[in-house]
């Protein structure tokens, strides 16, 4: 193994590259009907392997990604990590639909155990994704799967899979110089609990190299892969492509006065943030790779005059908007379409509407029951149990936001969004915790104009901390 190849331990025996060679692109490489030839795209793995980048991430979804990495381990041996990830459609899933989606990627990887199962999500207003974690976790537990990851979670409802109990040791999000999302809350809240970030758009499809450097902006009909389009969506939202340039001659110096390439600085920049266990840089296989110049990463660290530079630079970008993962929940949608339509069809409702007497229409929670009459939407009082468990556990602030989540799910299947609410109140059991979930509520609010009240309550159930009722005026039509 090349030594020179700085290495992470995600959890107790199980270590990785600190550069992961991405798979995301044999999707790409395989559009229009295009089949690649297995056997070649397997042996083109074989030189990263050699170099010491022994970690590959891939995905359901990746095209052959699956069945090729399956097809190099097995001619070469268990020498390789394989981190793969399960994104199932929105909507209801069994748990035999569970076990089977990790059976077959279990066969595309010829391979009895998964060595780390990231999962997604699309909308935590819909709480069939934690019937997703709890059934994983028992894969987990019978032994098809070694670690449990996330992908694209945010630092809110990280928090509340922390603190529910789900054992997770990674969340793969977007961090890059024009994305520092994941420097906000994120950061803190994995130093806390020992989870790793594994950092994808680190060179931002390839603009964050000399390529790109004083070159006109590209229309997107220009660019020809997906990364690229998605990426130049990035840099729009980031100020456009003059303030873009004006990063890429700083990193250019910052590169030059260090010997390295504009490449090798953005990634170290990511590589030296406190939380990061590694960065995931996409291959072609069989068309091209940089491992030498990625090599060249481990060569050198970023003194402080290079930190303080980009830093300068950086503050003169615009935030991309939101918290790690709401590109792919919310606009601004930064995808290479630039919507949701080649992830996902559509969003079945969380909670199935009935009719009763009166011109109600009413939707279960759970304990919660919303009730829509008109355009008036009321939410009786809603706790955070979910069948027979309280998601959030010990923690008030995450189980306040599960229950924003329900209540949201309940909106929505109501024909509401969580802006119509336009009253809520909040019952907390322990006094102690008013300042926290008055936090939590600013945060989750924030730019809804609602009336709020918090109280001390005593709540039915002792594990209960915080329940909410809401009235809601919806603003648009039914669906």
């Amino acid at each position: 193994m090349n030594e020179l190849v700085e290495r992470c331990e995600l959890a107790p025996g199980f270590t990785i590259s600190r550069i992961l060679t991405g798979l995301w692109q044999i999707a790409d490489m395989e559009r229009d009907g295009h089949s690649l030839d297995l056997k070649a795209a397997a042996d083109a793995m074989a030189p990263y392997v050699e170099a010491g980048f022994t970690t590959f991430d891939m995905a359901d979804h990746y095209g052959s990604a699956e069945k090729i990495a399956g097809l190099f381990q097995k001619e070469n041996g268990p020498r390789i990590q394989l981190l793969t990830k399960w994104v199932p459609t929105p909507g209801p899933v069994t748990r035999e639909e569970i076990r089977s989606a990790v059976q077959r990627s279990l066969d595309r990887m010829q391979a009895t155990r998964l060595d780390l199962l990231q999962f997604h999500t699309w909308n935590y207003a819909d709480p069939v994704w934690w019937d997703c974690l709890y059934w994983l976790q028992e894969l987990k537990q019978e032994g098809l799967i070694c670690q449990l990851g996330l992908t694209n979670v945010d630092t809110t409802h990280l928090r509340i899979v922390i603190n529910s109990g789900i054992e997770v040791v990674s969340n793969q999000v977007c961090f890059s110089l024009l994305d520092q999302r994941a420097k906000k809350g994120m950061t803190e809240l994995c130093l806390q609990n020992g989870i790793k970030l594994l950092a994808f758009g680190t060179v931002a499809g390839g603009f964050l190299t000399e390529h790109w450097l004083g070159k006109p902006e590209p229309s997107l009909d220009e660019l020809v892969t997906w990364s690229q389009m998605k990426y130049k969506r990035f840099i729009d939202a980031a100020g456009g492509w003059m303030v873009f340039q004006e990063l890429l001659h700083k990193v250019d110096q910052i590169a030059q006065r260090l010997g390295a390439s504009m490449a090798n600085v953005a990634c170290r920049y990511i590589l030296e943030e406190p939380a990061v266990g590694g960065i995931i840089i996409g291959a072609r296989l069989g068309q091209s790779d940089h491992i030498q110049n990625n090599l060249r990463v481990f060569q050198f660290s970023l003194d402080e005059l290079s930190r303080s530079k980009i830093g300068d630079m950086l503050a003169r970008l615009k935030p991309i908007p939101g918290d790690c993962g709401d590109e792919y929940r919310r606009p601004p949608f930064l995808t290479a379409s630039g919507d949701l339509s080649h992830h996902v069809e559509s969003f079945p409702l969380p909670y199935e509407p009935q009719s009763s007497e009166g011109g109600h229409t009413v939707v279960l929670s759970g304990k919660g029951r919303a009730v829509r009459r008109e355009n008036h939407i009321s939410i009786s009082a809603t706790d955070a149990t979910y069948g027979d468990r309280v998601i959030g556990g010990k923690d008030p602030v995450a189980q306040y936001h599960f229950v924003v989540d329900k209540i949201e799910g309940a909106l929505f299947s109501l024909g509401g969004r969580l802006e119509d609410i336009v009253c809520t109140t909040v019952n907390i059991r322990d006094a102690a915790d008013t300042g926290a979930v008055a936090g939590a509520h600013e945060e989750r609010f924030r730019g809804i104009r609602t009336a709020h009240t918090l109280t001390q309550a005593k709540l039915e159930g002792e594990a209960c901390l915080v329940e909410i009722q809401a009235e809601a005026v919806v603003k648009k039509p039914d669906r």
